[in-house]
């Protein structure tokens, strides 16, 4: 939980600016002491405009998700104002400022989608990227399971039980040099048992077998059907 607050500290900070006033930067109403902050979909909160843009194909799974920050803006409807027919959009008053950005940002995000669909997630951000513009892949559990960047955090490893067989792990994400954490599939009923008792609880191998001469570790019996 400690952790899910973390990334929810934005949507703090505008709860507490709900106090004090609207918040334009969300495509829903807001008003000063609502109260909860908003449940607004992919809005990014936090006084900036963000959301989840759809890109080629257009699938369930090709999004991104863009933050238009006031910095970027003019190097970014310089870039796809012409493919669209806009060569006048950086400067267009519907979106020269922050503020009427916010007015009209539902026609804003309707742009940026209208370009994005012409191009894949990775070619968008290829494009987003050296004008500065913050974006990342919304990925899929396919696209995470096959990314090289977890594969090589050991963020999804490969487990082999001898009853289940081999499957898939999430990983540790804490990671300390002094202490790296192994991630290991779940022992059999009673695998340990010997490590317990002589290793553990110090017994020797005839107090051991004495134990299991008398049934201490048999398995408990089957109920009646």
């Amino acid at each position: 939980m400690d952790g899910v607050m973390n990334l929810c500290r934005v949507k703090f900070r505008d709860h507490q600016r709900l106090t004090r006033g609207s918040l334009s930067e969300y495509s829903v109403p807001t008003h000063q002491g609502m109260g909860a902050a908003p449940r607004a979909g992919n809005d990014s909160g936090g006084g900036q405009l963000g959301n989840a843009v759809r890109c080629k194909p257009g699938g369930p799974n090709d999004f991104i998700y863009i933050v238009v920050q006031e910095a970027v803006w003019t190097a970014l409807a310089n870039r796809i104002g012409p493919e669209l027919g806009q060569p006048n959009l950086p400067t267009d008053p519907k979106f020269d400022t922050i503020g009427e950005r916010r007015k009209n940002q539902a026609e804003m995000w309707e742009l940026i989608g209208e370009f994005a669909l012409k191009h894949d997630q990775r070619e968008f951000m290829a494009i987003l990227n050296p004008l500065d513009v913050p974006c990342g892949p919304i990925m899929s559990t396919e696209d995470l399971a096959n990314d090289e960047h977890i594969r090589g955090r050991d963020m999804y490893v490969e487990l082999d039980h001898p009853q289940r067989g081999k499957w898939w792990n999430v990983g540790m994400p804490i990671k300390l040099s002094a202490s790296p954490a192994r991630i290991e599939r779940s022992p059999l009923l009673g695998e340990h048992t010997d490590e317990v008792l002589k290793d553990v609880l110090g017994y020797d191998d005839g107090k051991v077998g004495a134990l299991k001469s008398a049934g201490a570790f048999s398995a408990p019996p089957k109920k009646a059907a």
